[in-house]
């Protein structure tokens, strides 16, 4: 009997309608659209607005996008895993919030919190519930909902960041398609580089942490930029070492949009191409769990079935990953 493989059956995206984009945050901050663009490859973000609008909102939209696109009901959810550094609220997981929102009444879920890395973690974790062939139907989730956690007075924060998320559907099959391989790492050591000081058991929200300013998400540019430089191109070009892929076999780097110069770095470490790229950090910015599943989401209609995907990222913590995907479906 063949092995079974986790196959992603559809993916669908979502963002938000406002639109903050390099000008407008030229009135906040000590910064313009030139220094933001060479530095980022940033133009604009989308922030979600609203009373009570958390992460799930976003997530729900993608989900519900999936299931149209899929033909599927949401009672045949046999899972969710929720990749997210901004959940809703401490508990419960917002994989539970989106289950109930969406009706997904046989599903169990639980939310998976690896930075920027989130979603390769996630998705590599889901593929294995779908491997041991005891569940059908796994639906894993990015999202972030970062204007939350930004101080939008720090300019080397608040220009990287936007809200968005994508949802994708992992399914059973026997043919030669789905997630093939992966390679996870982490390092606590980079704790200090990249972060947010309160909120947590260590230190509780109190009225001093939040007049410091210790709810926002931190770092230290130049040694992010450093090590994820390194060590995002090094897993890329490790994962296809490891499987006997060339540049040639690669259909697409699908990498996590943190810094248009770390991408480029990646692909020239992969020996491939511009073209081989999967580009949209311009129009999103960083959505930390949600950039990989809107990527797939925006050049779903360029993808074909057969066709060899290596997605990367490198996330706070510090967490990073790659996985081989050989793409199961044809544009629809």
């Amino acid at each position: 009997m063949s092995r079974i493989q986790a196959a992603i059956t559809g993916i669908h995206g979502y963002v938000p309608e406002d639109v903050l984009t390099n000008k407008d945050l030229e009135s906040m901050v000590d910064t313009n659209d030139e220094w933001i663009t060479t530095r980022t490859g940033i133009k604009e973000r989308r922030i979600l607005k609203g009373e009570d609008q958390g992460t799930s909102v976003m997530a729900v939209k993608a989900l519900e996008g999936l299931l149209r696109k899929t033909n599927t009901k949401a009672e045949e959810i046999d899972l969710i895993i929720c990749a997210t550094t901004t959940p809703d609220m401490v508990f419960p997981a917002t994989a539970n919030v989106i289950a109930n929102k969406i009706g997904a009444v046989n599903a169990f879920g639980y939310d998976l919190q690896a930075a920027c890395s989130g979603f390769i973690y996630a998705l590599t974790t889901g593929s294995q519930f779908i491997e041991t062939g005891k569940y059908k139907k796994v639906v894993v989730i990015g999202a972030d909902k970062m204007s939350s956690i930004v101080d939008y007075t720090d300019r080397t924060t608040c220009i990287i960041f936007g809200d968005g998320g994508g949802a994708l559907m992992l399914e059973p099959t026997e043919q030669d398609f789905g997630i093939k391989d992966s390679i996870l790492r982490s390092d606590g050591s980079g704790e200090p580089y990249l972060h947010m000081k309160a909120g947590g058991s260590r230190r509780p929200a109190t009225v001093d942490t939040v007049n410091n300013g210790e709810h926002f998400a931190r770092q230290e540019g130049a040694m992010v930029f450093k090590f994820a430089v390194k060590n995002m191109a090094d897993i890329a070009a490790e994962v296809m070492e490891k499987n006997g892929l060339s540049s040639d076999d690669i259909a697409y780097l699908v990498p996590h949009q943190a810094n248009k110069r770390i991408i480029d770095a990646t692909a020239r470490r992969m020996g491939i191409g511009d073209d081989k790229v999967m580009l949209n950090i311009h129009k999103y910015g960083n959505t930390t769990s949600g950039t990989i599943p809107l990527c797939l989401h925006d050049y779903e209609h360029q993808l074909k079935k057969g066709d060899n995907l290596i997605l990367a990222a490198f996330g706070g913590g510090f967490t990073w990953g790659a996985i081989w995907v050989k793409w199961a479906y044809d544009p629809k």
